[in-house]
């Protein structure tokens, strides 16, 4: 008896989740390595889930809005987009831009977002923070 329950309790749990309806929350990511997360955004488009990015998203996590349609991600009150120039450790450690990443990263934005980032001078080591009103009025949110 308890292993019918469990396997129905399964069952449901799997038609639960179908990706359709499944979302993907971003709440405390930092970033990384832009490979790795291109890679990891890839898989996520393919599935057909949709991201609520409902806290900190920065650096290499920002590459979600270039990745997944815009019509598949929302915004909560507490979203925190912060953008900077990509970088690689250098001579004794210290981090030194690297421009071509920068330029891919970039371009993989979308037009309202290049436009934000070019009009506070570019993604350079100062980080820039998208967030409140300025992100909500970029995307839907996701109370809608």
């Amino acid at each position: 008896m308890k292993r019918s329950m469990a396997l129905a309790a399964a069952a449901l749990l799997v038609i639960g989740t179908r990706a359709s309806n499944a979302a993907v929350w971003i709440t405390d990511d930092r970033g990384g390595q832009i490979g790795k997360y291109i890679y990891r955004y890839e898989k996520l488009r393919a599935s057909g889930q949709r991201v609520i990015i409902g806290g900190f998203c920065a650096s290499a996590c920002t590459i979600v809005l270039g990745t997944i349609p815009s019509s598949r991600i929302c915004v909560t009150p507490n979203a925190e987009l912060a953008f900077h120039a990509a970088w690689d450790f250098g001579r004794r450690g210290r981090a030194v831009t690297n421009f071509g990443a920068t330029r891919m990263v970039y371009s993989m934005y979308p037009a309202p977002i290049r436009r934000w980032i070019a009009h506070r001078g570019g993604l350079t080591p100062r980080t820039l923070f998208l967030r409140g009103r300025r992100l909500q009025a970029m995307y839907r949110s996701c109370s809608s």
